[in-house]
Parts: structure tokens; C-alpha cells; sequence
């Protein structure tokens, strides 16, 4: 298995041997160290815990400090499951170039934050009439329900918090690596803005 955590960069243009151009994203990725090993026999399951993204020194505490075991100042911590975990031993290095252009990946992030939006925005409602006699209804919801049971049921799509929810994008080409920078191409969009953490695996 195939895993590393990177920071998105943005979107831009490559153009391939053929002169097509294919819209990429790109995403800066450090090399992921092995924190710590997870077995069924101690945790319950299997996974390798990675630090990726660092950070200066100052600001880790001493509890995260003695986890790092010296092996570096991490801002994400992450893990992945995996049956089989006798191929990794903690501190060890996982690097972008262990993906290979052609490989479809399977891309994680958090999609941007839109706040507190209403229902035409939230769910694409088309709002009520905007003439013949109505006023101040152009956005409204309408009704949210009959007499029975006398409450709002859970699910029901209303105003509310928009955006900020993890989701997970699977067949995304490797276009290019440069192992140099640290930096993968990605084809297509991806989740969050810039600066979003993206788990990339395969």
C-alpha cells in the first residue's frame, strides 16, 4: 500500500507529449516518517501511524514531543489500516516517489467551508414565487412538514451549515512527480482550497 500526506498547492495546466493539455492539481508533499506500528494483538487493529507537514519545535508540547521520539516536529498525524505492517518499522521515510505517473490514487481532503447558507444555495431549492401577489418569499423553503409527528424529522434538508465535510475522490491519475521539490500532479480537481491536507493512497 501506497500512502503519503501532502498540502495542496493549486491548479495549473501540463502539457503532454502530444500537445493535449490536462488541468492538474498540485500538491506539495513531505516525506511521511513512521511514528508508530498499531497491532491487533495491543490496539485492536492493524495500521501504520505517519507524521507528516513539519512544524517548528517551539510549538509542539512535551507529550507529542516524547511521541515523536525525536524523529521530528510534525503538524499531521495520520494512519492508515493495513494487514500486513512487517514492511514498515518506525522512522521510516515514505516519500513521493513511491507513487509512479499512471498510478489512480484515491484522493481525502475537506471540501471548502461555505458557513451558515440557506436552502436554495444548501440544496438547490428554487425558492417560492417571485410575483402575483407574494413578497419576501423569493429564498424561503415553504413547508417543512404536516401535522404528524408535530416536530422537524431528523434529515430534513433545511438551512444549516455548509461545506468543511471530508470526502474521498477515487480514480485520480499521477500526471508527474518531481521527488526533487516534493511535489505530485494530480489530474483533475481536488477537494478544499489551498493549503488543504490531502491523504493520497492507493
Amino acid at each position: 500500500m501506497k500512502y503519503i500526506i501532502g498540502e495542496k498547492l493549486g491548479s495549473t495546466q501540463i502539457l503532454n507529449n502530444k500537445g493535449e493539455i490536462t488541468p492538474v492539481t498540485l500538491v506539495s508533499a513531505e516525506d511521511a516518517v513512521v511514528l508508530q506500528i498499531k497491532t491487533q494483538e495491543k490496539d485492536g487493529y492493524t495500521a501504520v501511524q505517519v507524521g507528516s507537514i513539519s512544524k517548528k519545535e517551539k510549538n509542539v508540547n512535551k507529550s507529542m514531543k516524547g511521541h515523536f521520539k525525536g524523529l521530528g516536529s510534525f503538524r499531521v498525524i495520520r494512519e492508515f489500516r493495513i494487514a500486513d505492517t512487517s514492511g514498515y518499522n518506525v522512522g521510516d521515510k515514505i516519500a513521493v516517489s513511491n507513487f509512479i505517473v499512471g498510478d489512480y490514487v484515491k484522493v481525502s481532503g475537506k471540501t471548502i467551508g461555505r458557513g451558515f447558507q440557506g436552502g436554495v444555495r444548501r440544496h438547490g431549492f428554487k425558492g417560492g414565487p417571485a410575483s402575483h401577489g407574494h413578497r419576501d418569499v423569493l429564498r424561503k423553503p415553504g413547508s417543512i412538514g404536516g401535522r404528524f409527528p408535530q416536530r422537524v424529522l431528523k434529515g430534513k434538508r433545511m438551512a444549516g451549515r455548509m461545506g468543511q465535510n471530508r470526502i474521498t475522490t477515487k480514480n485520480i491519475e499521477v500526471v508527474r512527480i518531481d521527488a526533487e521539490r516534493k511535489v505530485i500532479a494530480l489530474k483533475g480537481a481536488l477537494p478544499g482550497k489551498n493549503g488543504t491536507i490531502i491523504e493520497i493512497k492507493i
